[in-house]
């Protein structure tokens, strides 16, 4: 549990629910309606539900996050969303430091995230890199995506553990 600043709640983060899949799915594709997150399905919520988590506020969901492992040394964060009435009080640094904090319980050396807000992430030390160096997401994910080949997004990328590290663990 963390009090948000300014606002006086106590706000927690836990592995989502499938009885919260309606309001992160409001809440993500109100974001892809403008045009800055790419909207998901119900079932692909449903589908990927393990790898979500959420930010509450007594009952109330008020924000998501993801974490996808894409191959034995990397993963990504996605679908970080903050619900609008909520933004600039550490939902979304909470949302991540639980994803960032799940890689490392996991062993993966490796993060990256695709996104429109490159700033919000540098805080976290991730750093631009090129898309052509995600070769098992362009595989995997964007060969799917309706932006393909044409990718918008910046793509960015954070070492939890060095590789020597990562070799002996």
């Amino acid at each position: 549990m963390a009090t948000i600043p300014h606002v006086g709640s106590q706000m927690s983060i836990r592995a989502a629910t499938v009885k919260d899949v309606p309001r992160m799915a409001a809440i993500i594709n109100g974001f892809a309606a403008q045009g800055i997150m790419l909207p998901r399905s119900h079932f692909q919520f449903y589908q990927h539900i393990q790898q979500f988590v959420v930010a509450e506020v007594g009952s109330e969901v008020i924000g998501c996050g993801a974490l996808s492992v894409v191959w034995n040394d990397l993963c990504e964060i996605r679908s970080v969303a903050v619900d609008a009435d909520w933004q600039g009080v550490g939902v979304g640094r909470s949302i991540v430091e639980s994803l960032l904090q799940r890689a490392t319980d996991l062993g993966l050396p490796g993060v990256f995230t695709l996104t429109y807000r490159p700033d919000f992430f540098e805080r976290f030390g991730f750093y631009r890199v090129a898309h052509e160096t995600l070769p098992h997401k362009i595989w995997g994910d964007c060969l799917n995506c309706p932006k393909y080949p044409d990718c918008d997004e910046v793509a960015m990328r954070l070492e939890l553990v060095k590789e020597s590290e990562h070799a002996q663990g």
